[in-house]
C-alpha cells in the first residue's frame, strides 16, 4: 500500500480548522475519548490505540445498538481503531512511531504508566519537539491513585451537594466530571497548538479529574474558598436565588426561575399576588433567602390553582423564564423542533450511527460527522503502513 492509499485508507479529513493535525490517542473510558472527539469533530485527524479487548466502554451495556455499547459510540465518532500490544516490541514500535509523528498526544494511564514503554512525555519530546502531549489523571501527575468519575463525584464534594437531607449524597445521573475534565483538556490543547503555531515549541498539558470537578463546582466551591461556606444539600433549590426550583402545579411540576428582583415582581404579578413585590420579606434576593420557607407556601397555593403546562404557556408568553421537567427523550425532541439538529448521523455506506451532535457551530469550519465510531482495530494495517511509509499525511 503506497503512502497515498494509506492516507486515503484511514484518513486525513479535509475540513474543519483542525485539518492536517494528527492526534495520537491513548486514553479510554471517557474524559480522553471526549476530548479527543472534540478535535475530530473540528477536522483532526484522530488515530485511537486500543489494546486487543478494546476500550473498556466497548464491554459497557446495555444499552447497545446492535452489536456496539452506546456507552463507546459516546465519545468515539471521527476516529480510526488501531490495536497495538504495547508488550509486543513490534507493535510498542509502532506506537512510538506514532507519537513520534503526532501533533497531539492524549493518554490517561495512571501516572507516570506510559513511562516503561517510551511514551512518557520526556520521553516523546525528545523524538517530537513540537508535541503537544496531554496528559489526564485522577489527582495529578504526583498522586498514582485510580481516578474514576464517581470516585471524584465523592471526593470532590459534588455529591455533598447533590439530593437533600434525607435523600443523602447523590451522584449525578451522568459522569459529569469526566466530561468537564474532557473539556478542559480540550481547551488546553488547543491554547498549546496556538503557542506552537507561533513558536513551534510543544509542551505538557496536564488536566486531573478532582482539580476540573472542583472547577466545575463554581459557585459552591467559591462559597467555601472565597466566603468560608461549606455548601450543603439543598435538593432542586438554589442556595443563592429564589424561587429557582421545580414547584409543583395542579398537575406536574414547573421550574420558576427568577433571576433578578424584577421577575418576581412580574411573577408575583401573575400568581395574582403583587403585594409579595412590595413585602419587605420578598422584595430582594437577599430577603427572599432568609425567608424562603414562608414564601414557598404561598407560592404553591397559588401555582395549584392550573397544570404545569397551563402554567408555562402563560408564564413563557409573559417572557419569565420557566420550563417543565423533561425525559431525554422529550429534550431531544424539544431541540429538533427548535432547529438545533441535535441528533447527527456519522459515518458512510454501510455503516451510520446516530450521535450526539457537536454543539459548538463555527460559521467558516463547521464540524463534520465523516466517520462513525471506529470497529476494533479497523484501520491497524492501513496505519501501521502510513508509518512504514515514513510519509506525513497530505504530503
Amino acid at each position: 500500500m503506497s503512502a497515498a492509499d494509506a492516507e486515503e485508507s484511514f484518513g486525513r479529513r479535509g475540513t474543519g480548522p483542525l485539518a492536517g493535525t494528527i492526534v495520537a490517542d491513548f486514553s479510554r473510558v471517557l474524559a480522553g475519548p471526549y476530548a479527543t472527539m472534540m478535535l475530530a469533530d473540528l477536522g483532526a485527524t484522530v488515530i485511537k490505540v486500543e489494546g486487543r479487548t478494546g476500550d473498556d466502554t466497548r464491554h459497557w451495556a446495555p444499552p447497545r445498538r446492535g452489536d456496539d455499547a452506546t456507552y463507546f459510540l459516546t465519545a468515539n465518532r471521527n476516529k480510526h481503531s488501531v490495536v497495538l500490544d504495547f508488550k509486543d516490541p513490534e507493535d510498542l514500535e509502532y506506537a512510538q512511531q506514532l507519537a513520534a509523528r503526532a501533533d497531539v498526544l492524549v493518554e490517561n494511564f495512571k501516572a507516570g504508566g506510559l513511562a516503561k514503554y517510551g511514551l512518557d512525555f520526556d520521553s516523546v519530546k525528545a523524538e517530537n519537539p513540537g508535541i503537544v502531549y496531554a496528559s489526564v489523571t485522577g489527582f495529578g501527575r504526583d498522586n498514582p491513585l485510580p481516578g474514576y468519575d464517581l470516585l471524584i463525584q465523592g471526593l470532590s464534594g459534588f455529591m455533598s451537594v447533590t439530593g437533600t437531607q434525607e435523600s443523602g449524597p447523590v451522584k449525578a445521573g451522568v459522569a459529569v466530571v469526566d466530561v468537564i475534565t474532557g473539556l478542559h483538556t480540550t481547551v488546553g490543547i488547543l491554547a498549546a497548538l496556538a503557542h506552537r503555531k507561533d513558536t513551534g515549541v510543544g509542551q505538557l498539558v496536564e488536566t486531573n479529574l478532582l482539580s476540573s470537578a472542583l472547577s466545575g463546582l463554581a459557585n459552591q466551591t467559591s462559597a467555601y474558598v472565597a466566603g468560608g461556606v461549606v455548601p450543603q444539600a439543598m435538593g432542586n433549590a438554589h442556595p443563592s436565588l429564589y424561587p429557582y426550583q421545580p414547584m409543583p402545579t395542579a398537575e406536574g411540576q414547573i421550574i420558576i426561575a427568577c433571576g433578578n428582583d424584577n421577575q418576581f415582581a412580574r411573577l408575583a404579578g401573575i400568581l395574582g399576588h403583587p403585594e409579595w413585590a412590595e413585602d419587605v420579606r420578598f422584595a430582594n434576593f437577599a430577603d427572599r433567602n432568609v425567608h424562603r420557607v414562608e414564601l414557598e407556601p404561598e407560592l404553591i397555593e397559588a401555582l395549584s390553582a392550573k397544570t404545569n403546562q397551563e402554567w408555562f404557556d402563560i408564564l413563557t408568553e409573559a417572557g419569565l423564564p420557566c420550563a417543565p421537567i423533561n425525559s431525554i427523550a422529550q429534550g431531544v425532541e424539544l431541540a429538533t423542533s427548535l432547529g438545533l439538529e441535535p441528533v447527527a448521523e456519522a459515518g458512510a455506506d454501510d455503516r451510520v450511527i446516530p450521535t450526539v451532535a457537536n454543539p459548538i457551530r463555527l460559521s467558516e469550519t463547521p464540524t463534520s460527522y465523516e466517520l462513525a465510531p471506529p470497529t476494533l482495530g479497523e484501520s491497524t494495517e492501513a496505519v501501521k503502513e502510513w508509518l512504514r511509509s515514513g510519509d506525513t499525511l497530505g504530503g
